[in-house]
């Protein structure tokens, strides 16, 4: 079993990394071609319930997929696609009436969720959410089919699908780009672009959905027919985590909604936001993937009351393990945040100014990345042991708190004035500082209430390893931003990969060894295999 899931992990993290190159030379793309300008900032905002949708519905680790997993490997495979047509003829129907709703209502819907947007990029905003309406039909089908192939042991294909939807906008784009030339970025042109980069992301979505459907007929998951049985036993199974799973993670992007609503007055701030964002998902993705899809089946087969002393020791492992792998990673955020910016966008359209912005806001999410991951494994944990109404219920109030914490973190929207105090007011960071409040005391709850589910769940002595991790990456990224801003590098990309590469090779080695000394052991052990492989490789 452990070289299995060694295996199924290899795979997976494979998979994601390539998704997130893709994604990586997208954004470089587009940053690129567009900066922080008119086409991108309105993007953003169609961008928001269509591609959101896609990300919940249709993303690995989101509801359908967690749903279908935990629910159809205890099936036959005949049941399975009975149970899989059945689920698709109904979130079809559903689906498919949110896109026709965001085709009528797209006007309305940019106005609600981006009120302080000036009229051209809103017009640009209302066209993009139609053309990409379509997707809200499509992310329902690729979630229920991803969740479908990974019960057959089938991780390939769902990990490198977002590869193809880069590559997709990666080609619309320079083909625009060919036309136009550099004036792409001019106001002139802005529809056109905004256009592109919707029908382009349009377009990823469907190859996503369609090259999952030869190996789904190939392992009988695909009958010829609609089922309207839905009264089948594993119908309601998994109805019954998916919908206060799907719930609870709309909740999550009603906050991102909040968000760009108090964005929305910040000039640049959406699109700043995407960038920054797209830095801290390529390594969070990877991880979170990694580490997520080989440990939810684990902890499905823990479940019954016998296993419940193995099943902590595995929670316990998934929340340490996150930690571990977060705050060095945000450490590095927090002391090389302008470098690796500028390293990575500035080019083309992406200016100076931009970078700054953009480096603001990724040294804010350095400060909350291990409450990203580790929020994430205590939803699953809930998901397994059948409860799904808690997770839903925090998210509800999570969706207060990240009004209060935006109302009073932000402070510059200029058509809203929100900020009731002036020291407390950070602009488009305080955007990122609210929704780290918001999942640190997330994960705070869902810990409590873990613990009172369990029982017997030695609380303290994770909080003992984790304040060691703390306390190991505070020291590495105290040392890599010293070497990185008291040394002379070459100005240069030369330089620059140098600063960035010498100065977290530092920080992590120095987080290694203090973790390792300090016994947390899921850093020993790799650390400790790791040395010994190399002491093997030299004799």
């Amino acid at each position: 079993m452990a070289r299995s899931l060694k295996r199924i992990a290899f795979i997976v993290a494979v998979g994601t990394l390539l998704s997130k190159l893709g994604g990586l030379v997208r954004q470089l793309t587009i940053a690129a071609a567009f900066g922080v300008g008119t086409a991108y900032e309105a993007y953003n905002y169609a961008y928001i319930l269509p591609g959101f949708l896609l990300i919940i519905l249709g993303g690995i680790n989101g509801p359908f997929h967690s749903a279908m997993v935990s629910v159809l490997g205890r099936y036959p495979r005949k049941d399975g696609a009975h149970i899989l047509a059945t689920l698709s003829t109904k979130v079809s129907i559903l689906l498919s009436l949110v896109s026709i709703t965001l085709v009528l209502f797209a006007d309305f819907l940019i106005r609600l969720v981006a009120p302080g947007l000036p009229d051209h990029i809103h017009s640009i905003a209302v066209v993009q959410m139609q053309v990409m309406s379509p997707i809200a039909l499509l992310a329902g089908l690729i979630g229920l089919g991803f969740g479908s192939l990974n019960t057959t042991n089938e991780f390939w294909i769902p990990a490198i699908s977002p590869l193809i939807s880069s590559l997709a906008l990666v080609l619309g784009i320079s083909a625009l780009w060919w036309q136009l030339g550099d004036d792409i970025a001019q106001p002139s042109f802005a529809m056109t672009g905004g256009i592109v980069l919707a029908a382009a992301t349009l377009a990823g979505a469907l190859v996503q959905w369609l090259i999952q459907i030869p190996v789904l007929v190939q392992h009988r998951l695909v009958p010829a027919r609609l089922s309207w049985d839905w009264q089948h036993s594993g119908v309601h199974e998994v109805w019954q985590i998916m919908g206060p799973a799907t719930l609870s993670s709309s909740m999550l992007q009603i906050n991102v909604l909040i968000d760009l609503f108090f964005a929305s007055g910040i000039l640049g701030a959406a699109a700043a936001l995407g960038y920054a964002n797209l830095l801290v998902q390529m390594p969070l993705g990877l991880i979170s993937n990694a580490l997520l899809i080989p440990l939810l089946p684990v902890l499905a087969r823990l479940t019954p009351l016998a296993n419940r002393p193995v099943l902590i020791n595995k929670v316990r492992q998934g929340l340490m393990l996150s930690t571990a792998s977060m705050i060095p990673l945000g450490a590095l955020f927090v002391a090389l945040g302008g470098p690796i910016v500028a390293l990575v966008y500035q080019r083309g359209a992406f200016d100076s100014a931009a970078t700054q912005l953009v480096t603001s806001l990724l040294i804010v999410y350095g400060l909350g990345m291990p409450a990203y991951l580790g929020r994430d494994v205590l939803v699953r944990v809930f998901y397994v042991l059948g409860d799904g109404i808690t997770p839903l219920r925090l998210s509800l109030a999570g969706i207060s708190l990240n009004i209060f914490f935006d109302w009073l973190f932000v402070g510059q929207s200029p058509h809203l004035r929100w900020g009731p105090l002036s020291f407390l007011t950070f602009g488009a960071p305080g955007i990122v500082l609210a929704t780290i409040a918001v999942n640190c005391l997330t994960c705070f709850a869902l810990l409590l209430l873990l613990c009172r589910k369990l029982r017997n769940v030695p609380i303290l002595s994770w909080a003992v390893d984790s304040s060691y991790l703390l306390a190991a990456g505070l020291i590495g990224g105290a040392a890599a931003w010293l070497l990185a801003q008291n040394v002379i590098w070459p100005t240069s990309m030369l330089g620059s990969l140098l600063q960035i590469g010498v100065s977290s090779a530092v920080c992590l080695i120095l987080y290694i060894v203090i973790a390792s000394m300090m016994g947390v052991t899921e850093v020993k052990q790799p650390a400790a295999r790791l040395i010994s492989y190399f002491k093997h490789r030299r004799g």
